[in-house]
């Protein structure tokens, strides 16, 4: 079988990007309001300074956002802005050697870009680049301060400011690292645990399809006796299938926990659905007529089955005042089967996905489906797969 890639529709999240944006727009406006009252500049070369290169807080502050856009670049991103906080306080400190002055500067927004950034790296880069990135960063937005305003004046202190920003993003991009490590190992226990559960159910499926081939054999065997037949070939089959159910049994049967029990596998797609759905009036059950008689692969059956109890699980355990529960089932004239669970009383999820609905799709990409789950519009939730009818 190919391995489909599973797909789940899930709400987006613009909260966070909103709110940076807003927060360093207002600073870079901040900024430019107090330089503008700070006064002029003193001196031909600072004056020339001042005239191309007003300010880098419209610049760092873009590229910040910049790094939701472009994930992978967040290395390039945060070097270019620490870069050029580097390169406005080398400028400035020049300029003071040569006996002018620029009018301070305000660097809220190039303190709050770099915070961001860096805890961006720590948060998603490679250890040795992010440690690099952060002393460049933190270097930037401590330095800037005192070089700019000089050590004796009151604005050097807004280092201490900056360096906290700086420690804060630190210590939030680490943490984030390390819930996403943590994830990524919950996510790859999940489809383990899925993956030993189809494994078993294989095996269940296989031994019983075995076994009666087996009974079969031992009955031409029993046949082939009594008509003085040849019987030779049919004890060879009835050995070699006995040896590969013993066989199975063995290598298989360690992937069984204690007290599990042997899954009987549903006849047909009719009794998965309705060993699946339970009795309540609230469900609309909506399903083919010939369910019961559809040529389908047996791990497509137990699928479906498996599908329809987690996502009915799901709206006794996530939407228990749902009025109504639909649930489809039909047979789809492109050789597919068509599956969808919807139901009302959903509420807004708290996080990007869920460990059942990670299962879910991990089961329907193994038998060549695809598998959508997102909200819909009256706080409704819908789990939609295609699976195929015939081998993946």
């Amino acid at each position: 079988m190919t391995s489909a890639r599973p797909v789940l529709v899930l709400p987006g999240r613009r909260g966070p990007l909103v709110a940076e944006a807003v927060v360093l727009g207002a600073l870079v406006l901040l900024d430019m309001t107090l330089a503008i009252r700070s006064g002029p500049a003193q001196g031909n070369l600072a004056t020339l300074t001042l005239e191309f290169a007003p300010g880098l807080g419209p610049v760092v502050a873009l590229l910040a956002v910049l790094r939701r856009r472009f994930p992978d670049h967040t290395a390039a991103l945060a070097a270019a802005v620490s870069g050029l906080s580097l390169l406005g306080t080398a400028i400035t400190a020049v300029i003071g050697a040569a006996g002018q002055r620029l009018p301070p500067l305000p660097s809220g927004a190039e303190a709050l870009a770099i915070a961001l950034l860096v805890g961006a790296c720590c948060h998603r880069l490679a250890p040795r680049a992010a440690v690099t990135l952060a002393i460049l960063g933190g270097a930037a937005t401590t330095l800037a301060p005192i070089l700019r305003y000089g050590a004796d004046t009151p604005a050097a202190l807004f280092s201490a400011v900056a360096a906290l920003m700086w420690g804060g993003a630190l210590a939030v991009g680490l943490i984030l690292r390390d819930a996403e490590a943590r994830n990524r190992a919950d996510v790859l226990e999940i489809r383990t645990t899925e993956r030993l559960r189809l494994a078993r159910e294989l095996h269940d499926l296989v031994a019983h399809q075995i076994t009666g081939i087996v009974v079969r054999v031992q009955a031409a065997h029993r046949v082939a006796e009594r008509s003085d037949g040849d019987t030779a070939t049919f004890a060879e089959l009835e050995t070699a299938g006995a040896a590969a159910l013993s066989a199975m049994r063995r290598l298989v049967g360690a992937l069984r926990t204690d007290g599990e029990d042997l899954f009987v596998p549903p006849a047909d797609l009719a009794t998965a659905v309705d060993r699946a759905v339970p009795e309540d009036t609230r469900i609309h059950l909506d399903v083919s007529d010939d369910l019961a008689v559809l040529a389908v692969t047996p791990e497509v059956v137990t699928t479906t089955h498996r599908l329809l109890t987690e996502s009915l699980t799901n709206v006794r355990r996530h939407a228990p005042d749902a009025a109504e529960v639909r649930v489809l089932v039909r047979h789809e004239p492109r050789g597919e089967l068509r599956v969808e669970v919807v139901n009302d009383g959903a509420a807004r999820p708290a996080r990007r996905g869920g460990y059942g609905l990670l299962g879910m799709a991990e089961r329907v990409a193994a038998v060549g489906g695809t598998v959508h789950a997102g909200p819909e519009e009256g706080q409704r939730w819908r789990v939609a797969a295609r699976l195929p009818l015939g081998p993946g």
